[in-house]
């Protein structure tokens, strides 16, 4: 198949979360099982032209009311022969932020700036002369490219192509005033018709899901929980409706960046028939956080982003927050890295001054992310919501058991612990109360001190857990191949 990703990141030229990861692997894996895979995106201005090969025909653009002028670069993405097609136009992209910045959150042009992109994804086809089988387009920003499939490009050239919507994360929905719908570039009639009206403003990610041909997301159960009151963020009316579409599917993860036994990052390697390498990570991860070094207490780590889905504030919030009861009242240990949130990240500074085994770091080191998976016995992952989640597969795979709670991907990851016969992967909790997060660490904490054996039965069941790519690619040409049939007839059985 012929597949192009439509996405505003990708590793490593862009990222503010996990889908700049998903992206770039799945490509990735899918270019492996022979597919012509290509991703297109956005030129932020951080992203060296220098370094770009010119694609020398610029491309008119029919974003907003007069045609827009921009210019293409080329480069592989690294280590790969898959190609990556820059959209560069400074007015959009050269700026810092890729969604907006500390002084402004939201860029308030990003419907423009997302039709930029999705009207010259197609242009782009065109300068080419290659046309996908699969328009691949990721979350809000990129929601423009099934609403143009299905209703202004389905014809000639395009009138074999299908669309693929991928929901990272449900709560991100590119939510703007009805006097930004001209930036789209779209007639009027579009505004009801393509599924964009919502209260009197325009919802970008409605209008994708109301107009792509197939609609996947990052796990099993988060596909179901969309679909609820609770966690469809208001679309679980719309979700439901094309419920016969929509598919979870879970990411996998990088295993040559994240693998204990060949991890650079570490000061010992390890994996499941030999963990004393993991003895010298917690020794290593001790002394770097300033904790006492003692190898028989438990360590728990965390690595998050200090935001109000991460459930920050059963952990943290002052006089709220379980973690000063659970250093007071637990002979234990905290490794802590993260930024966000302001009030969370002065109260994590202001309970290093008090409780003497319980250290972090606000803001972001990637071989302290490494060290944390690999030297804590524990790590504590309590998501308020969690579509896959990536760090709860690191840390298995890194022999350390997540203490989470049952939602998303967490609940398809991780296997919830049987004190009886030491089965299990970690430790799981339905509610998000501050004392569901101090029982179940308490759960794990007994479990240390008392299960020594089930402790290292589950943590060699976890190191051998398969988080490959391999999988979810495979799904993906299933889910490609219902897009092609359910939106333009095509049956691919036809193809072999």
């Amino acid at each position: 198949m012929k597949i192009l990703m439509v996405t505003s990141e990708t590793v490593p030229f862009a990222k503010t979360g996990g889908l700049a990861d998903a992206v770039s692997a799945l490509a990735i894996n899918l270019r492996k099982q022979g597919h012509d895979v290509r991703i297109v995106m956005p030129r932020y201005y951080k992203i060296d032209r220098s370094k770009l090969k010119a694609i020398e025909a610029p491309l008119a653009v029919a974003a907003g009311t007069i045609e827009t002028w921009v210019k293409v670069y080329e480069a592989p993405l690294p280590g790969t022969d898959v190609p990556v097609y820059f959209i560069d136009h400074e007015q959009c992209f050269g700026r810092d932020g890729i969604y907006g910045t500390k002084a402004e959150p939201d860029f308030h042009d990003n419907p423009y700036r997302s039709a930029v992109l999705c009207h010259g994804a197609f242009q782009l086809c065109r300068l080419l002369g290659w046309y996908p089988d699969i328009m691949h387009a990721h979350d809000w920003f990129c929601c423009l490219v099934p609403v143009l499939l299905k209703h202004v490009c389905r014809n000639g050239y395009f009138a074999h192509t299908a669309s693929v919507l991928t929901i990272h994360n449900l709560g991100y929905q590119g939510w703007y005033s009805k006097d930004s719908f001209p930036a789209l570039g779209l007639d009027w009639n579009l505004y009801y018709g393509g599924g964009f009206e919502r209260n009197g403003s325009i919802n970008l990610l409605q209008a994708g899901i109301s107009c792509a041909d197939m609609i996947t997301t990052v796990s099993p159960t988060y596909a179901g929980e969309m679909q609820s009151v609770e966690g469809g963020f208001g679309l679980d009316g719309l979700l439901r409706v094309r419920s016969d579409v929509v598919r979870g599917v879970l990411n996998g993860c990088d295993l040559e960046t994240w693998n204990p036994k060949t991890d650079k990052l570490l000061p010992a390697n390890f994996d499941y028939k030999d963990l004393s390498g993991k003895a010298k990570c917690k020794e290593a991860l001790q002394k770097r956080m300033g904790l006492p070094v003692k190898k028989d207490v438990p360590v728990i780590g965390i690595v998050t982003r200090l935001a109000d889905q991460k459930g920050i504030a059963e952990v943290f919030a002052p006089s709220y927050g379980s973690i000063y009861s659970i250093c007071a009242n637990m002979d234990v240990q905290f490794a802590i890295l993260g930024s966000g949130e302001k009030w969370c990240e002065d109260e994590i500074n202001s309970l290093q001054s008090k409780l003497p085994n319980l250290r972090a770091y606000i803001g972001y080191d990637e071989s302290l992310s490494h060290l944390i998976e690999a030297g804590s016995d524990f790590f504590l992952m309590p998501s308020r919501y969690e579509p896959c989640g990536l760090n709860q597969m690191y840390s298995m795979l890194y022999g350390t058991l997540p203490i989470v709670r049952r939602t998303g991907g967490l609940a398809d990851t991780v296997e919830q612990y049987n004190e009886f016969s030491g089965d299990g992967t970690g430790f799981l909790f339905d509610n998000l109360t501050p004392g569901a997060v101090y029982d179940t660490t308490g759960w794990a904490v007994w479990a240390y001190y008392n299960k020594k054996d089930h402790i290292k039965k589950m943590q060699v069941r976890g190191m051998k857990k398969n988080f490959s790519w391999d999988t979810s690619a495979q799904n993906y040409v299933g889910i490609y191949s219902d897009a092609l049939w359910r939106g333009c007839g095509i049956n691919t059985a036809d193809w072999r």
